[in-house]
């Protein structure tokens, strides 16, 4: 399941990466942007090899790009790594009111987690309990990152 996080992650802000390069102005930061493309794209052709035995995923390949599935999986990113900071924090934080405070706010995280992750598997977006599937789309979202 590593695999498919990585992968995940990486496929997300590939895309993410190359949506928000023409509004990177300054020429410093536009040439790190490239380098983290260039960068994202080759760990994801070397991560694809390890997917040799999952189902070829294939998508809706007309003109018109549905972003659903990347923005719901952006915003799954977000609250996954909002727990993950929060439970952390927690456990470095001396001050107990602050202690309560990142508390609250860890369990609005975890719930909009578990929100975000059912979205998208209501809509078929995060096959979770269907390996193959969840592969599929592995391949299918790090090869049209890739592409664009």
């Amino acid at each position: 399941m590593e695999l498919h996080e990585l992968t995940a992650f990486q496929s997300n802000q590939l895309t993410h990466f190359k949506l928000v390069l023409i509004d990177v102005k300054n020429q410093d930061l536009h040439t790190l942007y490239m380098e983290a493309i260039n960068g994202i794209e080759q760990n994801l052709k070397e991560l694809l090899q390890y997917y040799p035995l999952a189902p070829e995923g294939t998508r809706n390949s007309g003109n018109e790009m549905d972003m659903t599935a990347f923005y719901a999986g952006q915003l799954l990113g977000f609250a996954k790594t909002s727990v993950r900071n929060y439970a952390i924090a927690i456990t470095e934080t001396a001050t107990p009111q602050l202690r309560e405070t990142l508390q609250k706010q860890l369990n609005g995280a975890i719930q909009l987690h578990g929100k975000v992750f059912y979205f998208m598997l209501e809509r078929g977006l995060y096959p979770s309990y269907d390996l193959p599937k969840l592969l599929a789309n592995d391949i299918a979202m790090a090869n049209k990152a890739i592409s664009l």
